[in-house]
């Protein structure tokens, strides 16, 4: 086995369906460049029980998805309630506009069908950090809270509309930032560096929603309570540890932590992971999980 293919060069390939509908161009490329380079073994489910199943049965295979972020999404919750995320190589390669590939870029996964299918055969399996809640989700990318405190400051549709500007980062790339893979930033620095420059950039360049009342804890410390409204809180997997931003209002400098679990509760109240409305909850908890999860990147 070689370092840039870690478990052989046999493929199951995953296609998600809205791949298929929506650039079936893309998807055929990467799919052809896939068949070309390894032994792969394509399923083309038709929905969630056919894609457990395909991957229940995929033996020392490596898992590649095709598709956006919520084909990962579906294919990494799976691996992760069966307790085999640890253990089970994934690949990826993104299909879709964004903003339903936001978490590729957090990620660091071009978002080039060839590129990323190349990435798959070429590239090096990285060990990443994830959040894990305590219903048993996962978020990869980042998540805000409340809901509407991405789509505000990116401008895109209101609460309960998946699928728009949900990563924290894709409003606050730094300055010359193309979005595409970095080899000097890793992901784990992106995420962070993109959900604190979204909260703290300069002159209140994202403006803050409506405040609402949240009880923000890190490791039992308290960062924000019921009294004082808060605007928005960022929350990503960085070194192991949770990094939790709070800004109370405009204008005002951010709290920083880094803690082992982040824990939110308040009225009901919606939040954005990965793209993805969740919630109403009235209390959430996510804890860090250190290289919980395998994904062939890019080489450096």
């Amino acid at each position: 086995m070689s370092a840039a293919d870690p478990t052989g060069a046999q493929l199951l390939v995953v296609i998600d369906p809205a791949a298929r509908r929506v650039d079936g161009e893309s998807t055929r490329i990467a799919r052809d460049v896939l068949c070309a380079g390894a032994v792969a073994k394509i399923c083309l489910p038709n929905g969630p029980e056919e894609v457990a199943r395909a991957v229940a049965r995929r033996g020392r295979r490596r898992t590649v998805v095709i598709g956006d972020d919520r084909a990962l999404l579906r294919v990494v919750g799976l691996l992760h309630r069966r307790r085999e995320l640890s253990v089970a190589p994934l690949a990826w390669v993104p299909v879709g506009a964004l903003p339903a590939v936001s978490v590729a870029r957090v990620l660091g996964v071009p978002l080039s069908a060839v590129a990323a299918a190349r990435a798959v055969l070429d590239g090096v399996e990285r060990r990443l950090g994830l959040l894990a809640d305590d219903s048993d989700g996962v978020v990869l990318g980042g998540l805000w809270v409340p809901a509407g405190a991405a789509h505000r400051a990116v401008g895109g549709p209101g609460p309960g509309v998946e699928g728009a500007g949900g990563v924290p980062g894709e409003a606050g790339a730094a300055p010359g930032d193309s979005g595409g893979h970095q080899s000097w930033w890793s992901p784990a620095a992106r995420t962070a560096r993109t959900a604190l420059t979204l909260l703290s950039g300069p002159g209140g360049r994202h403006p803050l929603p409506a405040c609402t009342r949240l009880r923000v804890e890190a490791d039992g410390v308290l960062l924000a309570d019921l009294d004082r409204p808060v605007g928005r809180v960022a929350v990503s997997a960085v070194d192991g540890l949770a990094e939790v931003v709070v800004q109370q209002r405009a204008g005002d400098e951010p709290v920083r932590a880094r803690a082992r679990a982040v824990t939110v509760s308040g009225p009901d109240f919606r939040y954005r992971a990965d793209n993805r409305i969740r919630g109403p909850v009235r209390t959430r908890t996510w804890t860090a999980q250190r290289e919980a999860w395998r994904l062939t990147l890019p080489r450096p």
